[in-house]
Parts: structure tokens; sequence; C-alpha cells
């Protein structure tokens, strides 16, 4: 180890605090009234926790720059510090990933992968708000901000400081004692637990300063410190409990029976140096040291003028950061704390037997926020409890299980009230599951997660917490429900009191994002399509689609079997056996043994994913890449049906979760199981759809789908009157298209023609390039560029919208579909070539698949609407890549085929027309067209 006295440097740091520093922050500048509290903050860890946390996209300026990061890092400070009351602060960074313990051992942290693009600056973004903030920042040269912690603790320890560290490295629990207490992230950055000495020895069974000795027998993985070979966390603690210190483990090494024994002494020097590493540095010379750290007033231009740059105009989190402003205690003669954190105080009420009524009455007429505690699986649901809470303070806990009947029917009567307005975080969920109960819901006004998804459509999690914390600096509430609700062991009190604060922020959190969506278009959206297709799809999950559970586990078998036959020809090709599963034993066989082209190189070495294999394929006459694309399939098509037959209810039907906040361009998708994991267009695939059968005591099962949608949006789109002619002709598209772009009569045609054809018309849909083209064709990027010319010689109008669209979407950062539905594009700025050129392929895409969704999911509704209207029992089911399946009720097959046509092909007015295909069958498979 480096002499610390001679070879350490700072960077980045304050070191002469202030002359004017205040005395300790206390009433009136008074003496705290217990000893002070010094809490030391490691910078880089907790950046990167809070860029992990809360999504990029969802946190970038005008001009590109991400701040997820500094966004959450700066509220977890202000959280942080508003709770803990510290009288001295400061934030520790690392500097490099060059230290004393990469020159002690070069594999040091040597996994670690790159730093993400997006985290970049950031960190130098929270260096500058901490200096407005008037809080000492430390980096050493050669040394981890884990060190410069250690040190500062241990000295302020020593001088009668109580001492919190906040940190996500578990390292730092060899710190903890009487006076150290480590405050460590379980959930993002927002929720801390604490670590003292007594929660250590709990979670490991050890005291603090053993857990180094532990660390250094279980190796750590983050850090790329090896373990020893069968030595886990329990035999580590059982070592170390029977010999009191790693010292002593190691001197009677020989003493330890067995394999695990063996592995030990084979190992004893890497133990060694792995304690030598763990062990933090507690001896620093450090320009400034605890007393040095008192807090300071910000200066509040500097901190305004930073917040204004990145854009972060919450106006939670500014209130927050500067009521933790020293100078803010001082002239309010307090400590400094803050208020509001949790939200607005309410009027929390468990309602008891017979008073639900009542309650309801007086308080429940206007908008409300409601939030359940419930639980759903597999067809079935039950909720544990509600909550009701008003704009101006009273809110209620209804427990179903205490309601008496006129309870239970007033609240049926409440909830099923289109004039009684709710806002409700996951409305389909909600409906979902309280039809389990027989209650209907109606009258709901604001879905907080759908209108956050048409503001933010590229989110990646749309949790109320997430939501709460962005939109309304509102603190997170405890979680755990079906829709993110409680834990259902929680203590009843607290259930209830947070159950009534969710029911409020989602009502809050309504009223914020209701703006919002004025400001981005998107109330039309909400209210016209998203709210009424999540009543829809509630329906569709709880109807569910019958499954031949008998079909389902033959076809298992033959899967099975597929895969083992799979298994022994790839080990009969290589000569011996392996495992088909691990990447790195069949780059071993492919590019060792056999010697073969070597594909792609990755961090983990060269690819061997399907494109790789398929490209082997075709440069080698070896059949491994063959047949180890044929276990892939058939061990995916195995999965796909255990996943199935899991999946089927007791009622014999498979109830999948629709979802409508995953796909950025508006599509659905499935989960529980996921339906569009069933191949379309094999052999196989069209075997598992036959496993999905009509219900008893229904007519047949009736499919819908538009016939080339993505190219008719994009006709419309484009204008292109070339384009708009192939498909008002009446003549094959694909044909029409080819005779044009090959300069042949229709009749001269070939398949090869038509193939190429119709692989471009669809891959300039989906943003395809040339070498895209080239790739999925199998022909040169030369023949690729000279076919994309001639078709863009034929169609001029979309070579133009193309470059149009790409165009306008840069200049405002989104692109649209027809109906207003935006999809935000901030990397069409970014300097990254790769990010830029992506960008741009997305915001081709974008408006034809979107436009492509919002038409489909139009056509459910209008298919709905009439068939309710119209007094008919028959049913929507599924709605799978674009395709609607439909379960017929007898009598009813020729008015609904009729009905579902009409409503169809009337779901938009086009240039072009659009065409429904419609089939009927007993099963999903026999009602294909």
């Amino acid at each position: 180890m480096p002499n610390v006295t001679e070879n350490a440097s700072t960077t980045e740091q304050r070191t002469d605090p202030p002359a004017d520093r205040p005395p300790v922050p206390g009433a009136s500048g008074a003496e705290p009234a217990g000893p002070p509290r010094l809490m030391l903050l490691d910078g880089h860890s907790l950046a990167y926790r809070a860029f992990f946390a809360l999504p990029a996209e969802n946190f970038t300026t005008g001009d590109g720059r991400p701040t997820n990061a500094v966004y959450g890092f700066t509220s977890m400070l202000a959280n942080t510090v508003r709770d803990e009351r510290p009288t001295h602060l400061a934030v520790a960074f690392d500097v490099s990933r060059r230290t004393w313990r990469s020159e002690r051992f070069a594999e040091y942290k040597a996994n670690r992968s790159a730093t993400p693009d997006e985290f970049r600056g950031q960190v130098t973004a929270i260096g500058e708000l901490l200096d407005g903030m008037n809080v000492p920042r430390f980096a050493v040269e050669g040394f981890e901000a884990d060190d410069i912690i250690a040190t500062l603790a241990t000295r302020a320890a020593a001088e009668g400081f109580e001492v919190l560290v906040v940190t996500g490295d578990r390292d730092s629990f060899q710190l903890v004692s009487d006076r150290i207490t480590v405050l460590y992230p379980t959930k993002g950055v927002s929720e801390l637990t604490r670590f003292t000495p007594a929660a250590v020895e709990e979670k490991y069974g050890l005291a603090p300063e053993r857990y180094p000795d532990f660390a250094a027998l279980r190796g750590d993985p983050s850090d790329n410190l090896p373990g020893i070979p069968g030595v886990g966390e329990k035999t580590a603690v059982k070592w170390l409990r029977q010999f009191g210190s790693l010292e002593e483990l190691l001197e009677r090494a020989e003493e330890v029976k067995g394999k695990v024994g063996a592995n030990l002494r084979e190992h004893l020097e890497s133990v060694r140096l792995n304690r030598e590493l763990t062990e933090m540095v507690r001896d620093m010379d450090l320009p400034a040291g605890p007393a040095d750290l008192v807090r300071a007033p910000y200066d509040r231009e500097a901190v305004t003028a930073l917040l204004d740059s990145l854009e972060f105009r919450n106006r939670s989190l500014r209130e927050r950061l500067f009521a933790i402003d020293p100078a803010e205690a001082e002239a309010d003669g307090g400590d400094g704390a803050g208020t509001g954190e949790e939200g607005p105080g309410i009027e929390g009420t468990r309602l008891a037997s017979g008073a639900v009524a009542d309650w309801l009455e007086r308080h429940a007429d206007g908008p409300v926020g409601l939030a359940l505690l419930d639980e759903w699986k597999l067809g079935s649901g039950t909720v544990h409890a509600l909550a009701i809470a008003r704009p101006d303070g009273p809110a209620a806990h209804i427990d179903p299980t205490d309601a008496d009947a006129d309870d239970e029917r007033a609240l049926a009567e409440w909830l099923a009230d289109p004039g009684r307005p709710k806002v409700v975080h996951g409305a389909k969920q909600a409906r979902r599951v309280l039809a389990e109960h027989g209650w209907e819901v109606a009258g709901v006004t604001m879905d907080t997660a759908l209108a956050a998804y048409l503001i933010q459509p590229g989110r990646r999690s749309f949790d109320l917490e997430g939501l709460g914390l962005e939109f309304l600096g509102r603190e997170p509430v405890a979680t755990g429900g079906s829709d993110g609700q409680l834990a259902l062991d929680a203590d009843e009190d607290a259930e209830s009191e947070a159950l009534m604060r969710r029911a409020r922020t989602v009502l809050d959190l309504g009223t914020a994002l209701a703006e919002r969506l004025r400001d981005v278009g998107a109330e039309d959206l909400l209210h016209d399509m998203e709210l009424p297709v999540s009543d829809l799809l509630a329906r569709m999950e709880r109807a569910g689609i019958a499954a031949d559970r008998g079909r389902l586990e033959r076809l298992e078998q033959q899967f099975a079997a597929a895969v083992r036959q799979a298994v022994e020809d790839a080990h009969t090709a290589v000569g011996h056996e392996f495992n088909l599963g691990s990447p790195k034993q069949l780059q071993e066989v492919l590019f060792g043994e056999l010697g073969l082209p070597r594909t792609k190189k990755t961090k983990t070495g060269w690819t061997t994913d399907a494109d790789a294999l398929m490209w082997l394929a075709g440069q080698t006459e070896h059949e491994l890449p063959v047949l180890m694309l044929r276990y892939r399939e058939q061990a995916k098509l195995r999965t796909t049906v255990e996943g199935l037959i899991k999946a089927i209810a007791p009622d014999g039907r498979i109830h999948t979760t629709f979802q409508q906040t995953v796909a950025a361009t508006g599509r659905l998708s499935s989960t529980d199981p996921n339906l569009q994991n069933i191949p379309v267009r094999t052999d196989e695939g069209r075997a598992i759809r036959g496993a999905f059968v009509v219900g008893e005591g229904w007519e047949c099962l009736l499919t819908a789908d538009y016939s080339q949608i993505e190219l008719r949006v994009m006709a419309h789109l484009s204008e292109d009157e070339g384009l708009i002619d192939a498909f008002t002709s009446g003549e094959d598209l694909h044909d029409t298209v080819a005779s044009q772009v090959f300069s042949v009569p229709r009749d001269r045609v070939d398949p090869e023609m038509r193939r190429k054809t119709k692989a471009m018309s669809y891959g300039l849909a989906y943003g395809l390039s040339a070498f895209g083209l080239s790739q999925q064709l199998g022909i040169g990027a030369d023949e690729a560029r000279r076919l994309m010319d001639t078709y863009f010689e034929r169609f001029g109008g979309v070579r133009d919208y193309l470059q149009r669209v790409v165009g306008e979407a840069t200049a405002v950062g989104y692109t649209h579909t027809i109906l207003g539905r935006r999809r935000y594009l901030p990397d069409l700025s970014s300097t990254d070539r790769r990010r830029r050129e992506m960008a741009e392929r997305m915001a081709l895409n974008a408006p034809i698949q979107g436009t492509a969704a919002d038409i489909v999911k139009i056509a459910m509704l209008r298919v709905d609407t009439a068939l309710r209207r119209e007094g008919l029992r028959t049913r929507m089911l599924l709605q799978v890549h674009d395709e609607i399946v439909l379960e017929v009720a007898p009598g009813e097959r020729a008015v609904v085929e009729d009905l579902v046509r009409r409503e169809m092909a009337g779901a938009v007015e086009l240039r072009v027309p659009l065409d429904v295909s419609i089939g009927v069958g007993d099963t999903w498979e026999a009602a294909a067209h």
C-alpha cells in the first residue's frame, strides 16, 4: 500500500472551509442537545444506484443531456439529510479505477463494464450541486471513496461524533460500531436500511469487525475477488465462529476436513490477498477533518442556476432541497428538517361495519383517489382492503371482510356510478380484481399509469412510487400487493394509513398528470382510447381462452424428445458430450476444437447468438451450427408449452395479462403467459395454437386482423400515388410493387422478385437500412442499396416521407401517430453516431407502427361496443400480433362476422381501404385465415 502522506493528492474538492461558517445548526445557533452528527456519503455508489433506479429516457434536458443520476442523488440527499439531521456533512468520490488495490491485484474490479455514456458527466454536475450547497467533497488519487469515508468516520468517532455512512458498498459494514451506523440502500436510493452492530450480527451472524474476514472467504464478484470453490456464506460464517478469526483459521487450515478443506488450503494466498484488499484504509492524510465539515448555508443563486440548467422543474424537489439549507434552519429557529415529505396530511378513518354508506355519501361525491390491497392469480382475485382519499384531506380505509350487507351495497353502487369520478393507478387491474367480488367499476376519469405512459412512453417503469417521486416529490409508500400496494402481514394501523396515503398520492398525481396530458395533446387518447381499452382488456383477461391440456402435454413431450435428439446429434457431431446451454463451452467447441470462423467479439467471447449460428451455417459445412439452432428452437418451444400448461386455471382456461404500458409505440403485449411467444408461421406454432379451443357452450372461435396494415399506413402517411394505386388496384400488392421496382409486367414477377420487394416494403416501414436488408435477404450491401434506390425512384413519396419524418422528429424531439400519440427520441440529437442512428430508425418506424396500434385499439373498441349494443353474447378473448380472437355464442356466427368486418373496416379513414381478414374454427389454428 502506498504511503498516504507522501503520495496522496486531492482532486475536485474544497479543502478550506469558509471562515464565516456558522455554528452547528440548531435553534438560533445554540449548541445541539446531543453529540455532533457527521453524515458521510459515497458519491459514486449512490449516483450509480440513482442512475439505474431512474430511467435515463425520462430525465433528459432539451439538448439531450441525461440527468437521472443527478436527480436521484439530489432527491436522496434532500430526504436523507432531512430525516437524519446531520450537523456535519461530506461526500467522497472515486477518482478512477487505478488505486492501490488495482496495483496490488491487477484483476481488481476488472470485470466491471464500462461506464455508461449516459452516466458520464453527471458526477460533475453532482459536484457542482454540492459546491453550491457548500458541502465538502473529497476525491484522492490512488484511493477509493471507501478509504476516505473510513478515515473520516474513524477519526470522527474517536472525537465523539455520531457517524452515519450512506453507501451501497457492503464492505462498509466493517466500520459499524456503537458510534458508526451504515445506511445501506435496499431499493434504489429511496429506501435505506440501518446497519448497527446488532443488525450486522443478525444478518451475517458475525460482529462487524469480522466482516473483512467473512468477505475474504466468500469472495466478492462485484470487485472480482475470487472465492473458494464450494465455500459460500454459511461455510465462511461457520469457520469464523469455529476458529474465531480468519488469521486463526488460516493458521489451522489443516484441521478443516473434506473437499472444502482441500480447497481452502489451495487458495490460502488468494484469501490473504482478499483480506488485504477488503480492509479499508483508516489513516489517510486528508486536508480537512471531521470538525471542518460543519454544514454551511447554500449559495442559493448557484444552486438555483444549476437546477434550472438541469431543467429540474419539480417544485417539490426544490422545496425539499432548500428546506435542508442551514440558513433556513437559522431563519426559522429550527433544525432545517423541512416538512411535507410524505405529502399533505390526511384525516384517515378506518370505517367500522355499517359506516361505509354514510362516509361515501358525505365524502365520495367529487373526484377521489382509489387504492386497493389485493391479490390476483390465474383467474381469481381477492380485495383485502380499499382506500379512498378526497383532495381536501378526508380518507377512508374499508375492509370488505368487515362490511355488512348495507356497506357492500353502498360500495358496489358507488363503484359502478359513472357520475362519481375516480382516479386510479392501474384501472385494468382494479377492474379485474373488483369484478371477482361482483363489483363493476365505472367513472374512472384518470388512470395515472396510463397517463404517465402517454406522457413518457419510453419509460421503463410506471410504478406509483417512481411517479410520485418524480412528479410530486412524494415519499414512497410501503409496497407489496399485486399492483404495488402493501404487504398483507403489515401492522394493521400502518397498513391502513399507508393505503390511504397511497390513495391520496394517486389523486394528487392525477392532477399533476392531467396538466401534462394537456401539454402533450394526449387527453383524448387517454379518455377515448386507453381508458376504454383498459376496461375491455380487464374483461378479456377474466374471460380467458379455453385450452386443451392433453394436447399441450403431448406437444411438451414431443418438443422434449426433439431437444434430447438435438443434444445427442450435437454430441455425435463433436465426438464428445458438452453442455449445449453453456455459451462458454459452445465457444470452446466451435472456435477452439472445430476451428470454425470466428464471429463478432463480445465481452464474454465470440458471440453464439442465432444470427451468428446462421452465419456459421452458411460459412461452413459442419453440422453443429444447424444442430444448435434446432436445439434452441425446440427448447424454446418446450418452455413455451410448459408455461402454457402451468397457466391453465381451474376453469380450464388460460388468462393472460395484457400490458398497455410496455411498448413505446402503443402496441399491446401479453405476459403470464406471453402469447406473442407462439410462432405464427411455423408448423410447431400452428400446432400450439391448435391447443387453444372454443369453450364448452360456445359455437366457435373467430379471428380477424388487418391485411398489410403497416404498409397501408405508410401509403397514407407518405401520400405516394404509386403505392396508393397498388392498394386500390385490387391486385396482389407485392406483385404490383415488384413489377414497378423490377420494371416487368405483373405476370412476369417471379417468387424471388416478390420476396425481395416484400422484405423491402416491410423493412422500410420498420426503419430497415440497406445493410439490414442485405442481411435479411442474403445479398450484398451494394445490391441492397441499388434495390432501395430503385424502389425510391418508383415511389418517391415514400422516400420524401421517410426523410421528412426524421427531420421533423429531430427538430421537435418526438414523432407522432395520426391520432397524436407521441414517442420521444432525445438521442436524435446525440453526438454518439450509433445512438443517433438507432433513434433515426425508431423515428421512421414509430409513426407507422404506432398508428397501426392505434387503429387496432379503435377496432377493438368498435367491435366490443357493437356487440354490446346489439345485445350479443359473443365476447372478445385475445389480441395478439394485431389479431383479434372472439368466442362466438351459438347462433351468432353470421351476424358477428358481418359486424366485425364492418366495424374494423370503418375504424379510421385512410387514403387506402382497410382490408379485414376473418376466419372461424374450433381452435385458434383452425380459425386462421
